[in-house]
């Protein structure tokens, strides 16, 4: 699913219309990375986690000559799935109840 399939999926499950559904999704997508990249954790209890995360710097290797090389260190985003999200998984499809709003 892309990003105009899930506008649409979340205008038709709202009520609302493409626009608006657009609208909000964008705008979660700001919160979100603005929280994540100040450093901050968003987290949708059941659902979902995003959380800033600094990986090391450490030695690898170049695959092709093999020649050890710096990876310096870097900040990046780890994302955890939440219990409700892994059961519908399980489940085979759809969420275990509609959220209640």
């Amino acid at each position: 699913m892309n990003k105009s399939e899930l506008t649409a999926a979340v205008a038709e499950a709202a009520g609302v219309s493409n626009k608006d559904a657009g609208a909000c999704l964008d705008a979660f997508c700001d919160v979100v990375a603005g929280e994540v990249a100040g450093g901050g954790k968003v987290s949708i209890p059941g659902w979902l986690s995003f959380e800033h995360t600094t990986r090391a710097a450490r030695m690898a290797r170049n695959p092709r000559t093999g020649d050890p090389i710096q990876v310096p260190a870097k900040a990046a985003v780890k994302i955890k799935a939440g219990a409700k999200l892994k059961n519908a998984v399980a489940a085979g499809g759809g969420a275990e109840e509609p959220a209640a709003y």
